[in-house]
């Protein structure tokens, strides 16, 4: 789906002409570490709009705006334009135009890399642009002043369409198949909707309410949600299929990558995605009183593998009162700068220091990651318990380094080591084709499987990925689907 281009704005240029040589980049800080280790509300300060308009006069009138290419944003936001309205202090008119392309702008300003600011043109001579904090500042805006309201259809079709999973795609196809007029079910298998947003993303970076505040609006504006369904168990699929004119599989990439290694069975060890789920449902239940959560307490707590949810793993231990903490990855440490072989627009593999490193800092006095690190073995006792982890480092090629053995003490190990495919009893429940990977096989030009009916979106059908790329997905699913149904797309 190639960008959308300024549709309905007249103006003569992009913020301020020369604010990107007057005002320099200074992003909207995160709360103190030392504070916000001693609970479990999100990490950002408030908002100051009159910092944001300044920072949002930095965007360049810069002709082709990369920042909403498919370098850039992969809901292709229209980030010149909401840029230079806040600028202008048009803020009820930036959030249309951010919810032209953006159904959930409050998840991806909280949770999103941001490879949007990477590819921003100013990057190439200086910093860029703070897009992240002013997306997450106009929808916020938006729902302190009431302007977000449910997004009623103008008529409703005979058509029905089932939803397999409640997670960023699942939600954005309900959103825009909804807003054609279709009935539309979403099917959950948790107790609580939200999918990744609300079991996958710990409370810090992605308060609950905020994910409750948008699914109600989907509620009132018509969409209907399932509970404790477990399609393809509790719930056969095949049913689903004959009731609806279409069912949308966004289901994730739930099956986690293990670690083979000697001693692997070991009481102690953990998948993040386990560790992190039942946190917060703990969270949400009973504010951790009731037990039914993995406790890093008073431990020695080892995450073995990066990435974001390697380091929400290590933010919610130190929380909980670990003992130490130490987080191995297998790759090099990454450059200050991006290399050669690098270049703007793409995304930048340098060095980052994200949040849970910082907190980690803060309460252990160091960066907890230790690089070119492979774990050989867990040690265990007689009860099978852990007691700690025998490592190798690695050189550049990932090569074993005779002698470098090292044993760490830990009785936690939490595995942060990605997602391979999707779970397979729907798909083989219907026969759905899968690719080399294990992922339901289905074109991103019209998201249908082999099996009549049944069309498959995101991280199921592409493997692991960004929310906000699965937003696009499930829009551009919603999109296919109301083609097939309508014989012409009514959604954009």
């Amino acid at each position: 789906m190639p960008p959308v281009r300024n549709q309905l704005l007249s103006i003569t240029s992009m913020g301020k002409t020369t604010g990107f040589k007057e005002f320099n980049r200074k992003a909207e800080p995160y709360r103190d570490p030392a504070l916000r280790l001693i609970d479990f509300k999100e990490i950002f300060t408030p908002h100051d709009e009159a910092a944001l308009q300044t920072q949002a006069a930095r965007c360049m009138d810069c002709g082709v705006p990369f920042c909403q290419s498919d370098d850039g944003c992969p809901v292709y936001n229209l980030i010149p334009e909401w840029n230079d309205l806040v600028y202008r202090g048009r803020w009820r008119e930036a959030l249309d135009r951010l919810h032209k392309t953006n159904n959930f702008p409050e998840f991806t300003g909280r949770v999103c890399p941001a490879p949007c600011e990477d590819a921003c043109v100013l990057r190439i001579t200086d910093l860029p642009v703070t897009i992240k904090n002013l997306e997450c500042a106009i929808i916020d805006k938006g729902f302190d002043e009431g302007w977000v309201l449910p997004d009623l259809p103008s008529h409703r079709t005979d058509k029905k369409i089932a939803i397999v999973g409640s997670g960023p795609c699942g939600l954005a196809a309900a959103a825009q198949l909804n807003s054609a007029g279709h009935a539309v079910t979403v099917y959950e298998r948790a107790d609580r909707i939200g999918g990744l947003l609300m079991y996958g993303i710990p409370n810090m970076k992605l308060d609950k309410s905020i994910v409750e505040r948008r699914v109600q609006l989907m509620r009132d504006a018509g969409i209907k949600f399932v509970l404790n369904s477990d399609v393809g168990r509790n719930l056969a699929v095949e049913q689903l299929v004959q009731e609806h004119d279409a069912l949308l599989l966004a289901t994730g990439a739930e099956v986690a990558r293990d670690l083979p290694a000697p001693g692997q069975d070991a009481d102690g060890i953990h998948l993040a995605m386990e560790f992190l789920t039942l946190h917060t449902k703990s969270l949400l239940d009973s504010d951790l009183h009731d037990g039914q959560y993995i406790s890093a307490k008073d431990k020695d707590v080892v995450v073995i593998g990066g990435g974001d949810t390697g380091t929400d793993c290590i933010s919610t231990a130190l929380r909980h009162g670990c003992r130490s903490l130490v987080n191995f990855e297998l790759l090099p440490r990454f450059p200050a700068e991006p290399g050669p072989d690098n270049p703007w627009p793409l995304w930048q593999k340098i060095h980052r220091v994200e949040y849970g490193h910082a907190e980690a800092a803060q309460m252990f006095g160091d960066d907890p990651r230790v690089f070119s690190m492979m774990t050989q073995e867990f040690v265990k006792d007689a009860n099978n318990q852990l007691t700690g982890i025998i490592t190798l480092d690695v050189d550049a090629r990932l090569k074993e380094i005779p002698g470098s053995e090292k044993h760490w003490q830990a009785d936690l190990v939490l595995l942060s080591l990605g997602f391979l495919h999707p779970a397979h009893y729907i798909g083989d429940a219907l026969g759905i084709e899968q690719d080399d990977r294990g992922n339901f096989k289905a074109t991103k030009e019209n998201y249908r499987t082999n099996v009549p009916k049944v069309y498959a979106a995101a991280d199921c059908r592409r493997g692991q990925d960004l929310v906000v790329r699965a937003i696009n997905e499930g829009r551009e699913a919603a999109r296919e689907i109301d083609r097939d149904l309508m014989g012409v797309a009514q959604l954009p």
